[in-house]
């Protein structure tokens, strides 16, 4: 309870000063308080600042980190696709190496293939030549053997000139000799078989017939010359046609001229034994120079056509070497074709990922220069 005391004037106005000077004071304390509060939110605030920049340091130096590591990887990368493709152009090369020798080895094949075949056709050409040559003289020797003086024996020098003339070497055989020591005049052999040729033929008894001055002596001369003739027939059907030995089973009877060959085999009115139709039943066949040359053509064409045959088959021979060499060629070209492409297709992939890469590094690049 406040006493009612009278106030003094000094001590009013010391009170008051106190009043003032407390609030003062407390106006000072608010003052320092508010100073303190900004200040420790200052600090806070330049911690913050300072955190902040801390962590953004830290980011900043874990992506360039991880920027580097992501260099080092492509550079990783390009390093191993540099590799990869020059190993690809390693074996593009070996690959283009290995189609040119091939593709060599077939042509050389090739050519050696076709000069053999330039080299059979052209023995087959001179073979015809020949032939045409020996034609034209045996016709030369058929007119020096037609003629009537022909004296001697004849026949088996006719018969050596026409069988040298005509067959291959190795084809026939001179005075050639069986088993049993009996010896035929000459042997043309084949593949499988062989045929007798003789050329003694009775020219003696032909000659007295051609000098017969009367009928009655040419009848008589005949006879004998008959006689003489189916006596030699008998002869050579029983000497030299020996199936068992690879003859065939029938002779020949070289006669060397026609005119012979025609008096021999004629049958005149009034005669009752044919030479013709006995030395046929005998398997013995009379042949002139002319039926000679023909049989002897014939021997030569079956002979130029087993060698033919066997050129042609030498000739398929070598068109299946060249079929084959082509077929392999194409092989091989296939091969070099896949090669080429999946080697460029590697190269065109290779190439893709270099750009990509080329511009990721750029971007990387920009980037590092912005920072």
């Amino acid at each position: 309870m406040i006493k009612n005391t009278p106030i003094n004037g000094n001590c009013f106005d010391a009170e008051l000063k106190k009043i003032y000077n407390q609030s003062d004071f407390l106006e000072d304390k608010k003052m320092e308080s508010i100073l303190t509060v900004i200040g420790v939110v200052l600090i806070l605030v330049v911690l913050g600042l300072l955190v902040w920049l801390i962590s953004t340091n830290f980011a900043n130096r874990r992506e360039i980190a991880g920027q580097a590591t992501g260099i080092s990887l492509l550079q990783q990368q390009l390093e191993a696709l540099k590799a990869a493709q020059d190993k690809t152009s390693e074996n593009l090369q070996k690959s283009l190496q290995t189609g040119q020798n091939t593709l060599t080895q077939s042509l050389q094949s090739s050519r050696e293939v076709l000069s053999r075949l330039n080299s059979q056709i052209g023995e087959l050409q001179g073979t015809n030549k020949q032939m045409l040559q020996v034609g034209t003289e045996v016709r030369r020797l058929q007119d020096i053997l037609s003629s009537p003086k022909l004296r001697g024996q004849m026949g088996e020098w006719s018969l050596k000139n026409l069988l040298e003339n005509i067959l291959p070497k190795d084809s026939y055989k001179l005075q050639y000799t069986f088993k049993d020591g009996k010896m035929v005049d000459a042997l043309i052999q084949m593949a499988e078989f062989s045929v007798p040729i003789d050329a003694k033929f009775p020219l003696p008894g032909f000659e007295r017939l051609a000098n017969a001055e009367t009928d009655e002596e040419k009848t008589k001369l005949r006879k004998q010359f008959h006689k003489d003739v189916t006596a030699h027939i008998d002869k050579i059907s029983s000497d030299y046609i020996r199936p068992a030995e690879g003859t065939l089973d029938f002779a020949l009877l070289f006669i060397p001229a026609e005119n012979i060959y025609y008096e021999t085999i004629v049958k005149y009115a009034g005669e009752t034994q044919d030479i013709l139709q006995y030395s046929l039943d005998k398997k013995v066949i009379p042949v002139s120079p002319n039926l000679l040359y023909a049989y002897l053509m014939t021997v030569v064409m079956g002979l130029h056509g087993l060698q033919i045959e066997k050129q042609a088959a030498e000739i398929r021979q070598n068109l299946k070497k060249l079929n084959a060499s082509f077929v392999e060629f194409l092989s091989n070209w296939d091969i070099l074709g896949t090669h080429l492409r999946n080697a460029y297709s590697k190269y065109e992939d290779g190439q893709k990922k270099l750009d990509r890469f080329g511009l990721h590094l750029d971007q990387i690049q920009s980037e590092e220069k912005q920072m």
